[in-house]
């Protein structure tokens, strides 16, 4: 049988999902050692802040395009709205929320809610106002901080709020005559630090079958993950990560932000991601890091005209889906960038696995077990595979979620005997690399035969003139399913549906190939950019 694991991170042991339907009361590495943190209850994820300002003060923290902090600066408005939260009456098991674009006030919201023993739920500043009502009232959060617009959501649903310009307002910039913007007074209460077992994150799906559901991580599930990232990139305070995807998922927030911060590196903030201003942030900022997903690097290596420095950058990360290997080969070639691909979901923290940075990478797999965690592949019956053999990839560790917020049922079908079912098919090669087949979800069965769209994906995206594929299944009153494949092509390119149509024919079995090709100007994506088959499946049963 294949379970690979890599050495376990000694973290405390969070609590078990039976009762999450509750809320409950190179250079320096600035995080206490494994053995502080198996001796105290306290979260070392809150004490990031006021280390980084005692072993040096004026060293670049964050930057967002509107302000630098140093470590000092990033303390003192940490310290600030923590005690603010205070005085708005904040306590220990709470959820705030912040609907925030990618900005310094995000990250300081984060930390200051864990400064209180809260925990943080970011919303989506694109969903519709019922969706916003939805994650507020299902997080049971007591506070908003946001803009005019979140203010009003607040009011509506009966729920506290806050400005986030007032974060670095002056108390002459204050209106006293609104409790949500008073200053700090010395009446406010002193916070209680959040504890390793305190929820730290209430990250909220993207609700492709039905309401979104609040995944619930604690700070032991940060403090496991963190380690184990910093120890698979090296992150050193050498480090400068760039963030391009955004701090309402748990990606952003763990992998560029709180990783890199705990190595003592330093963060910067670009607003979305653009092609238009990506190389100048690269080339301004001398990042040696970003993580995005295959549709950024698509779009970068299709778009991109000029050469550019990126001499700063000793890797990148994709994740978020299977990235095509032709396009990691013609990346790196293009830009003289490693790839390094993983796997992850944010009910395991974000990420289980990883391809090496310093070698050997594999392209078409994504990578190798990360330390701390144990990954298997299982037939229906919970069985090990041998490796070769595919089947549901399955992750244990101290990075797996507590549960889902307010679902106990949903998540004792998903977390069963410590092993999180993801749902993805994959398999193990000979020397422990993760190669991804598809969702089992996605899976067609065409005439009693099983097809993965992933495989009729690959072969698409070796047409030198497709920038995008994606394959889903339509009903078919013969065959049951077919597949049908939508593609769009690279800026420039002519693409025909005959020309595709050979192309397939070449590489794949009668049976699998498309039933039919539809040519689009783009695909639709979600807010990380990941393409949404839901909405393709809609079409073609259309």
């Amino acid at each position: 049988m294949a379970i690979w694991s890599r050495e376990t991170v000694t973290a405390p042991a969070p609590s078990g999902p039976d009762s999450i339907h509750q809320n409950e009361d190179a250079g320096t590495h600035f995080w206490p050692t494994v053995a502080t943190m198996n001796t105290t209850r306290h979260a070392p994820n809150v004490d990031i802040v006021t280390n980084r300002a005692t072993a040096d003060p004026h060293g670049a923290c964050i930057q967002d395009g509107i302000r630098t902090l140093d470590n000092t600066a990033f303390a003192r408005s940490v310290a600030g709205l923590a005690q603010r939260f205070g005085v708005l009456g904040v306590i220990p098991g709470d959820t705030v929320a912040a609907m925030l674009p990618n900005c310094a006030e995000m990250v300081i919201t984060m930390f200051a809610a864990w400064s209180v023993g809260a925990a943080l739920t970011p919303v989506n500043p694109a969903l519709t106002d019922d969706e916003v009502l939805y994650q507020l009232q299902d997080s049971g959060s007591v506070l908003l901080v946001g803009d005019q617009r979140a203010a009003s959501l607040a009011e509506a649903s009966d729920t506290r709020y806050m400005l986030a310009d007032s974060i670095f307002a002056t108390s002459s910039d204050i209106d006293t005559t609104d409790p949500s913007q008073s200053p700090t007074t010395a009446s406010a209460p002193q916070p209680r630090a959040a504890r390793a077992d305190d929820f730290a994150l209430v990250i909220y799906t993207s609700g492709t079958t039905g309401r979104p559901k609040g995944v619930l991580l604690d700070h032991a599930n940060l403090s496991a993950m963190s380690t184990s990232l910093i120890e698979q990139l090296r992150l050193s305070a050498a480090d400068t990560s760039l963030l391009v995807l955004p701090l309402f998922h748990t990606n952003g927030l763990v992998v560029s932000v709180l990783s890199t911060l705990r190595a003592g590196g330093n963060v910067v903030i670009a607003p979305s991601f653009s092609v238009g201003t990506f190389w100048d942030l690269v080339e301004t900022h001398r990042p040696t890091y970003f993580s995005a997903v295959p549709t950024i690097y698509a779009l970068l290596q299709a778009h991109t005209t000029r050469r550019v420095d990126t001499s700063s950058l000793r890797f990148a990360i994709c994740g978020a889906a299977p990235m095509p290997p032709e396009l990691i080969t013609t990346f790196e070639h293009q830009f003289s960038v490693p790839i390094v691909e993983g796997y992850g979901l944010s009910e395991g923290t974000v990420a289980s696995t990883l391809n090496p940075v310093a070698g050997p990478r594999k392209p078409g797999t994504v990578g190798i077990t990360l330390p701390g965690q144990e990954l298997a592949i299982m037939d229906a019956h919970g069985v090990p595979l041998p490796a070769g053999t595919p089947g549901e990839v399955v992750i244990r560790g101290a990075n797996v979620m507590r549960g889902y917020l307010g679902k106990p049922d949903v998540t004792a079908t998903v977390v069963r005997d410590g092993w999180l079912h993801t749902g993805d098919v994959g398999y193990f090669d000979s020397e422990g690399y993760l190669i991804l087949v598809d969702r089992i979800k996605d899976m067609i069965i065409r005439g009693g035969e099983n097809i993965y769209p992933k495989e009729i994906e690959d072969v698409l995206y070796r047409h030198p003139g497709v920038l995008e594929a994606a394959v889903v299944g339509a009903p078919d009153p013969v065959m049951g399913e077919v597949p049908v494949a939508y593609v769009a092509p690279r800026p420039g390119a002519a693409l025909t549906t005959e020309s595709l149509t050979v192309h397939c024919a070449r590489a794949l079995a009668k049976y699998k190939q498309p039933h039919e090709i539809r040519i689009v100007t783009s695909l639709p994506k979600n807010s990380v950019g990941k393409i949404v088959k839901r909405l393709l499946r809609d079409d073609a049963t259309s």
